[in-house]
């Protein structure tokens, strides 16, 4: 099983804690999963201009591929100005409509304010939906209060971190086995 973590914005350090933290949950509860953390911070992303993703090169092509490639893929997003920032939308864009077709897609949201609940409901869920993921319908809503010196210091966040975790491998093992079957039913 290979888990992408996704952190999806160039600036602040509070969505790359809570994503290796998550990562480091993954390792450690679940050894024999490839995990792979994708900071956008790290790689030089193109502006999407409409080609298939194979036909970017460079970090561009690196982190589309990589995506695809995934069987699950954990998104961890900063809300901006009541919204996901762009560095993240791009990833959106540069993918192909069915990018997350039998994929299992969850979610972690840094905001510095409790108004932000709702902007994974409202915004990332249907563009995931749209992309044909698998969501794992609880998300982390992680707030300013919960971090200190780029350290999760409320245990409760770090349960449902774990909790998501648990959540993301055991859907898509289920999914895996579901697929699996459906597909041995056929005879070719």
């Amino acid at each position: 099983m290979k888990i992408v973590g996704l952190s999806g914005s160039k600036v602040g350090s509070k969505t790359r804690t809570a994503m290796n933290y998550t990562i480091k949950a993954i390792s450690e509860t679940y050894p024999d999963a490839e995990t792979i953390l994708i900071d956008l911070a790290e790689y030089d992303v193109q502006f999407s201009d409409g080609r298939n993703y194979l036909e970017y090169e460079g970090d561009t092509k690196y982190v589309a591929q990589t995506i695809m490639q995934a069987d699950a893929i954990i998104i961890g997003t900063p809300i901006f100005q009541a919204s996901i920032p762009a560095t993240l939308k791009n990833i959106f864009d540069l993918l192909p409509v069915n990018a997350f077709r039998d994929k299992i897609v969850s979610m972690l949201v840094t905001a510095g304010s409790p108004k932000h609940y709702l902007i994974a409901e409202q915004q990332l869920k249907p563009i995931l939906t749209y992309m044909k993921a698998e969501i794992v319908q609880t998300y982390v809503f992680i707030e300013e209060e919960d971090f200190s010196r780029k350290e999760i210091i409320n245990d409760d966040v770090l349960f449902r971190i774990d909790r998501l975790v648990e959540d993301t491998v055991v859907l898509t093992e289920t999914f895996t086995n579901i697929r699996e079957a459906k597909e041995a039913e056929y005879d070719f």
